[in-house]
């Protein structure tokens, strides 16, 4: 099973308040963690939405609106993605991290669709899936 661990935008991180040296530390010591489990796919910290755009589509125009962007709540600092046996041992993972931003905060955890979990997908469409991550995985 493969999870996005979302990490929520504080008001600190929305300014562009950089993490001090202690947090630095400890997120790296527990990236290793996760590393050395066989846990970690991809992680990474995000810039502010003040440098960040939205596209809107509807019916006839798409528009494009340049960041900032008001509710704080709603907006991603960073994210890892994990590769996890059950959303159990995600829980377990997410509940060692390290405080993520000085100010209290919170993470999210939402487990990715897999091909196979649409009612629609036939086996062509399953083995063309799988063709196109092997591929990307080769850049």
């Amino acid at each position: 099973m493969k999870v996005m661990v979302i990490v929520k935008a504080t008001a600190d991180s929305e300014a562009g308040k950089m993490p001090g040296a202690k947090m630095l530390k400890e997120m790296m010591a527990f990236n290793e963690e996760l590393v050395r489990a066989g846990v970690l796919v991809a992680g990474e910290g995000l810039q502010p939405s003040s440098k960040g755009h939205r596209v809107k589509f509807s019916a006839d125009r798409t528009v494009v609106t340049d960041g900032p962007f008001a509710e704080t709540k709603e907006l991603i600092a960073g994210y890892w993605i994990w590769q996890v046996k059950s959303m159990e041992e995600a829980l377990d993972w997410a509940k060692r991290c390290p405080k993520p931003h000085e100010q209290d905060c919170e993470i999210e955890l939402r487990s990715f669709f897999e091909v196979a979990d649409f009612p629609e997908a036939d086996a062509e469409l399953c083995a063309r899936e799988a063709a196109l991550r092997e591929q990307a995985a080769k850049r």
